[in-house]
This record gives structure tokens, C-alpha cells and sequence, in this order.
């Protein structure tokens, strides 16, 4: 008798364990390249080791091309909704969660909005990568919490310019097709179909 009320009882909890896990399981989606356009800059999302998406409690995949992009939406619409956010690492290309991962910060780093944030799912590999490019800071999700989110101007020029409007990494909102970035304008729509990333 003992043991079959042990074992009842062994089942409820891995029935609770099962449940829990099962029931805030969130996946991220793959990147379709002809048909994603990240959620704040509405460039072309590559399937890259840059994308970032959030899955929402309702189960709504928003993707990013940048980090930086990510981070704004997060501002402009609060955490509430956000069932799990995730990254790439930068080496395999996996996502992993936002939380979980390692990211390596310095205004030079090539990134699509030139946010300049490598996500990397080790600590030693981001490391590495810091080392390896001579410059650089390691940072974790708790610390992008106070990061200061700048762009690098001169990169964008250089990319041709993708909406951003100040230094802390604002978008251009506008009511046309058009949008301005200090002394050029860009259409959007041809901005989409080139892919919209300056590599």
C-alpha cells in the first residue's frame, strides 16, 4: 500500500513538473527572408546571426534585425506581452533565449542598425570574440537593461541609412513611404526589396 501511494504521488509531481514546463514553452520561428520585416525598421530580416524575435503570450513571432531593434520595440510596448525573447549566437546561428546569452558591445562592431551587440550563447566564445577583434566589453541581458543604445552614425552613413533619427537609436516615424536620416532620404519600399541590410 505504501508503495502505490508513493508512486501516486511520485506522478502528481512529475504531472505539476510536466505542466509547468509545458505550459510557458514559447519557440522561436525561423526567418523567411522573402517575407520578414523587423518589427520597428520594416527592413528585411536576413536569417542571420543578427535576427531576434519575441514570441508573444498569444503566440505572435516579431522579428528584428538588430538587437538595437529589439530593444526599442521593448521600450515603445513594455515587457507584459513578451512570452520569451531570443537571440543568435553568433557562431552557430541558434537561437538561444535573451536571458540566457553572453553579448559582446563596442560602437565599431558591424551590425545591421549598427547597434553594435554580438549575442553569443558561451561566455568563453564571447570572450573570444572580444579578444579576438582587439576591443570590446562583455555584457549580459541584465546589463542591456542600463546599456545606453547608441548608434554608430558614421556605420549607418555608411550602410546608407536605415530611419535612424538620433544617437540613442531612435526610428523616423513618418505618415509616407519616405523616411529621412540627416541629409538623405531613402524610400522604404526600395529599401525592403534590396534586402535593406548595408553589408
Amino acid at each position: 500500500m505504501k508503495k502505490i501511494t508513493g508512486l501516486i504521488a511520485n506522478m502528481f509531481v512529475l504531472m505539476v513538473l510536466l505542466t509547468a514546463c509545458g505550459g510557458d514553452k514559447y519557440e522561436p520561428q525561423a526567418i523567411n527572408e522573402q517575407t520578414d520585416l523587423c518589427a520597428i525598421c520594416k527592413m528585411a530580416v536576413k536569417d542571420d546571426q543578427f535576427a531576434t524575435q519575441v514570441i508573444t503570450k498569444d503566440g505572435q513571432s516579431l522579428k528584428f534585425d538588430d538587437l538595437g531593434c529589439l530593444n526599442k520595440w521593448k521600450k515603445e510596448n513594455g515587457t507584459d506581452t513578451i512570452g520569451a525573447a531570443f537571440v543568435r549566437d553568433h557562431n552557430s546561428k541558434q537561437w538561444i533565449r535573451y536571458e540566457k546569452a553572453y553579448y559582446a558591445y563596442d560602437i565599431s562592431y558591424k551590425t545591421p542598425m549598427a547597434y553594435g551587440i554580438v549575442s553569443f550563447e558561451k561566455e568563453a566564445d564571447t570572450k573570444a570574440f572580444i579578444e579576438a577583434q582587439g576591443k570590446g566589453k562583455l555584457m549580459t541581458a541584465d546589463d542591456l537593461t542600463n546599456h545606453s543604445w547608441e548608434v554608430n552614425r558614421k556605420m549607418m552613413e555608411g550602410m546608407g541609412g536605415h530611419g535612424h533619427s538620433n544617437s540613442e537609436g531612435g526610428h523616423t516615424k513618418s505618415d509616407d513611404k519616405t523616411t529621412t536620416d540627416k541629409n538623405h532620404s531613402t524610400d522604404t519600399n526600395k529599401q525592403q526589396s534590396s534586402g535593406g541590410h548595408g553589408a
